[in-house]
């Protein structure tokens, strides 16, 4: 295959250099009016001292690694059945957030005003991310909202209490979600090997009442232990940390562990979530570019983009809107 043949094949799809998600419409928080979704880039939250805005390249490379398929958006999608946006639907890309590494609070505010504006729009966040902290800011826009249980899909549970004197760290995540009280239900799938967390950061978890689903457990038994958990229903915030997939296909994280889930599991429980319940946000969190690996890491990321936008617009597989 000579050089060009990637950039060819783009071509003959009708790639361009848009620099949005799929080609979709450049979008303004100001201006959110019909939208159903909105795609937003974060770029970092609360990172450690130690390590920096590690995966701030994420949203730009997620969006670059599918850019040679905006021509074919709407095309039909196997994996949903369709078009990803069916017709009257209108998802919008609103860029990416400015960042600051040494403002950690002031990062917080920016993720959480813009996804508060989003949700007063009545539309719903696809956040890319970034570094794993960001969910911390986007479950706080949710309050006094209703109730809501989150889903994370992650190597590891994120439930120490705080890392390097931080609280709102990447490692706090989880046990920062326990103590909202408009999270009545944590559901962790994929969690395995080794990571921060102490037995009693998990023992912790367990008390807190987090419903677990080891990665072996998916391969033993199939994603329908997790999707058990999710009640009919629920409004659902849906969190994918990047090293949560095996690194066969996502290498592009910064711990990567062996037994990961596969693409098809993460979209599997995706639609289970759709099927029964509301996606009500959705982020893929983790992901670094430096790693990854003729951008494999990056086009998977932004296929499962590309389902979660496609099951939030049709609100539920089983309605099959017409795309």
């Amino acid at each position: 295959m000579n050089a060009g043949s990637s950039s060819n094949i783009g071509a003959m799809f009708g790639a361009a250099s848009s620099g949005t998600f799929l080609g979709l419409p450049s979008g303004s928080l100001d201006s959110l009016r019909g939208a159903t979704a909105v795609v937003l880039g974060a770029p970092a939250a609360t990172p450690y001292p130690s390590v920096g805005p590690y995966c701030a390249g994420g949203p730009e490379a997620i969006r670059a690694g599918i850019a040679n398929w905006a021509g074919a958006r709407d095309h039909c999608d196997f994996d949903l059945g369709g078009r990803m946006i069916p017709e009257g639907m209108t998802v919008v890309d609103c860029g990416d957030l400015a960042y600051d590494a040494e403002d950690a609070a002031g990062n917080r505010e920016r993720i959480g005003s813009a996804i508060s504006r989003i949700l007063d729009a009545g539309a719903v966040p696809v956040v890319l991310g970034g570094d794993d902290s960001i969910p911390i800011p986007m479950f706080e826009a949710f309050r006094d909202r209703g109730k809501f249980t989150v889903l994370q899909i992650d190597a590891h549970i994120d439930f120490r209490d705080e890392v390097e004197g931080l609280k709102l760290g990447l490692s706090s995540t989880m046990r920062r979600a326990s103590e909202m009280g408009w999270i009545e239900r944590i559901v962790e799938v994929g969690a395995r090997g080794t990571g921060s967390a102490r037995v009693s950061d998990y023992r912790d978890a367990l008390a807190a009442g987090v419903k677990f689903v080891l990665a072996d457990e998916v391969h033993l038994h199939g994603i329908e232990r997790a999707l058990e958990h999710i009640e009919e229903g629920a409004r659902v915030l849906v969190t994918v940390d990047c090293d949560g997939l095996d690194p066969a296909v996502m290498p592009a994280v910064i711990g990567p562990a062996p037994g990961g889930l596969s693409y098809w599991q993460v979209v599997g429980l995706l639609r289970g979530v759709a099927s029964k319940a509301r996606i009500a946000s959705f982020d893929i969190v983790e992901f670094m570019p430096e790693r990854d690996r003729d951008q494999r890491g990056a086009l998977t990321a932004a296929r499962l983009v590309a389902n979660a936008v496609g099951l939030i617009c049709r609100g539920a597989p089983s309605s099959r809107a017409k795309a």
